[in-house]
Order: C-alpha cells, then sequence, then structure tokens
C-alpha cells in the first residue's frame, strides 16, 4: 500500500527520521507538492552568531533538507535520496523572525535530480540566500 504524501505526512516523517540537530532548528513543512518544498524555522538565538544573523551552517542545513522534501513531492512518494552536490551563495545577513526555505526541482532523469532553493526572511521578505543542489536517487 503506498501512502500519498501530504503535508501532515510529509512532517510527521521529518519529526519521526530527520537528525536531532535538524529538528532543534524546529522546522515546519508549509508546502509539499509538485515538486516543490517550504519549509520554516523560527529565527532564534540558538542559531544566531554575532550579530544577531543566522548562521551559514543552519541555512545550509534548512536549504538542504527542504531540497529533500522537494525530490519527495516531485517523486509524491517518501524515497531515500542523497546529496551529491550543495552550492550556497550567501547574498545578505539574515535576520527577522523566521527564515523560509524554498525549493523546487528544476530538473529530474531516473536517478539524479537537479534542484534550487531561495532563503527568505520574514516579516521584511528579505532574499538572504540562494541553494542548489544534486541529489541521487539509488536504484
Amino acid at each position: 500500500m503506498v501512502t500519498q504524501l501530504t503535508l501532515p505526512f510529509a512532517q510527521k516523517f521529518l519529526n519521526d527520521n530527520f537528525a536531532q540537530w535538524i529538528l532543534d532548528l524546529r522546522p515546519t513543512l508549509t508546502h509539499c507538492a509538485d515538486g516543490s518544498a517550504v519549509i520554516d524555522i523560527p529565527i532564534t538565538p540558538h542559531i544566531q552568531r554575532v550579530g544577531a544573523i543566522v548562521c551559514g551552517q543552519a541555512m545550509g542545513a534548512l536549504a538542504d533538507t527542504t531540497m529533500v522534501f522537494a525530490c519527495f513531492s516531485h517523486l509524491d512518494r517518501l524515497e531515500p535520496v542523497s546529496t551529491t552536490t550543495l552550492d550556497t551563495q550567501f547574498l545578505r545577513p539574515a535576520s527577522g523572525d523566521t527564515l523560509s526555505c524554498h525549493a523546487k526541482v528544476e530538473r529530474a532523469g531516473k536517478a539524479v535530480f537537479f534542484l534550487s532553493a531561495e532563503l527568505i526572511t520574514r516579516p521584511n521578505d528579505k532574499l538572504v540566500a540562494r541553494a542548489s543542489a544534486t541529489f541521487y536517487l539509488p536504484a
């Protein structure tokens, strides 16, 4: 029996299966369909560095995690995928209340996916980073 990839099902999968340090970011899936995904995390002192800006490691982890769910939404099922490349460009300091990552599958083959992501702070709606990645779907 195949379970349909709904937003509540995907959030439960994230909560039950991702590493604790990812869960410590308090990720909330707000969209997971049609080859795209959106995950929000609160900007807290836990992920800020000097100057009260979000550290790059948290931003990279958010981008990677969101792109995994974009792969799932493209497949419309949960399949293990592996990050093979991840490139992140930090455009400006990230500050605000929430960091939102919007990821989408740009191109998908049988075993390799190419994705892009944008990280935006709320409530000021500033683009703070872009990321691109490739993921591998093992046979």
